[in-house]
């Protein structure tokens, strides 16, 4: 059972209450919670390797706590990282693993 999200209300309430209706209850109730469709573990990976090939490091610790909640191991997330690191660039696999290193050395 995934989570309940509430993160969309906690940051973005009073300033864009709709998208934080989106993310919330769409994203992370409606979509996240498809796991006889794909499982959580799988979303994880799926979601993370998007946020790196994006560039987009700001949501990507939230997303790393959230995939090692999900059950993504440390050896999981190198190898994944790794292997991104050849299609997606060098730089940002540097940066993906500074984060996840915060992440998975707890």
């Amino acid at each position: 059972m995934v989570k309940k999200q509430t993160a969309g209300r906690d940051n973005l309430d009073d300033f864009a209450p709709k998208f934080a209706e989106l993310n919330d209850d769409v994203l992370f109730g409606q979509v996240w919670s498809r796991e006889s469709e794909l499982p959580a573990h799988q979303r994880s990976l799926i979601t993370i390797s998007a946020l790196i090939s994006a560039g987009n490091f700001e949501q990507l610790p939230a997303h790393l706590k959230i995939g090692k909640e999900n059950g993504i191991t440390k050896d999981e997330i190198a190898e994944v990282i790794t292997h991104l690191s050849f299609y997606v660039g060098w730089p940002k696999a540097w940066s993906a693993f500074n984060l996840a290193k915060e992440i998975f050395n707890d």
